[in-house]
């Protein structure tokens, strides 16, 4: 399952908006073959790894086949995998968890064991969930996973010492890359447009540029960088809800102090995400990671460290809200 998750992470950038999955199958000699999701209306992974076992000779009666996600049983852009795993003669499979999805939601794992295969699920569920978590969350919600990025000073700052155009280094940028990469949609406000002129593309790593949005109730700058892109003039659950339907599974907020205040407040951030630079602002007037009060305290008391990673000279932390870990 490991190997499945492994292969599953190489899927992440041209799954979207299916979720990324691995498979491995086992066949009865010990052969091993691989698989991960292709792009939409490609070949699911569990197909791609039955396909790979074939184009080496491999007999697929009485393999195990090993799934990071519960396989559909539904017509889609592509038949449904229960019907090939079983007409493979494969004779067990072992599933991570359960897709959420109304059109899968245990029909995979029901149409497998009533034609006699054993079926195993619960494996390595933890790993599986954090790997899926956007998609999990949007299935669940119909919304998309929120990830606030903030890039700080030591002194909790958002803007950097006189004279520096950056708070953090080359490592902690090239990473923001990757994140949008990673989301479908980015949103930042006016106010960053105006002062920074982003481009909010994807330049320093592999992967897609999201889709990018600004909120502004008096529009922007027909010449700013970040065109083409929506001005959003309207409350954020109710984008939220729209970039739900349009199956956008991972939203990132890369704005300012005042974008990230307001969905704080609101209780739409899923995860935080701060990029510590180990330098002092020095400057008590500059603002915050929040604009406003925002809470009890204003802290982030209940939230849980997800992960802490070194970049570059920077310190990456992950914090993730209690209430929005059951996705």
């Amino acid at each position: 399952m490991r190997r499945a998750l492994d292969a599953a992470r190489t899927a992440r950038l041209r799954a979207r908006p299916n979720p990324w999955v691995g498979a491995v199958v086992v066949c009865a000699d010990g052969r091993e073959f691989e698989g991960a999701t292709s792009a939409p209306g490609g070949r699911h992974a569990e197909i791609v790894a039955m396909d790979a076992a074939r184009a080496a000779g491999a007999d697929l009666a009485g393999a195990v086949l090993y799934s990071t996600l519960e396989p559909c049983s539904h017509h889609g852009r592509t038949p449904p995998c229960t019907d090939a795993i079983v007409a493979a003669g494969i004779s067990e499979v072992v599933i991570g968890i359960a897709d959420p999805d109304a059109k899968v939601s245990g029909t995979g794992i029901g149409a497998l064991r009533a034609a006699g295969v054993e079926v195993a699920t619960g494996v390595l569920a933890d790993e599986t969930t954090e790997q899926l978590l956007p998609y999990l969350h949007h299935r669940s919600t119909g919304r998309p996973f929120v990830v606030l990025k903030m890039a700080v000073t030591l002194d909790g700052r958002t803007v950097a010492p006189a004279g520096e155009r950056w708070i953090t280094g080359e490592a902690a940028r090239r990473r923001v890359h990757e994140m949008r990469a990673e989301s479908d949609a980015i949103v930042v406000g006016a106010g960053t447009v105006a002062a920074d002129d982003p481009q909010l593309t994807v330049r320093d790593a592999e992967g897609p540029s999201p889709r990018r949005i600004v909120l502004s109730r008096h529009g922007i700058d027909a010449a700013a960088r970040v065109h083409p892109c929506t001005v959003w003039d309207g409350s954020i659950p109710a984008l939220l809800d729209s970039l739900g339907r349009d199956g956008v599974l991972q939203l990132m907020v890369e704005g300012g102090p005042t974008v990230a205040a307001a969905f704080r407040t609101a209780g739409l951030v899923d995860r935080y995400v701060f990029h510590v630079a180990p330098v002092v602002s020095g400057d008590t007037s500059a603002p915050g990671v929040f604009t406003a009060s925002t809470g009890p305290a204003d802290g982030l008391q209940d939230n849980r460290l997800v992960s802490a990673a070194v970049l570059g000279d920077d310190i990456e932390l992950i914090l993730q809200p209690v209430k929005a870990t059951a996705a």
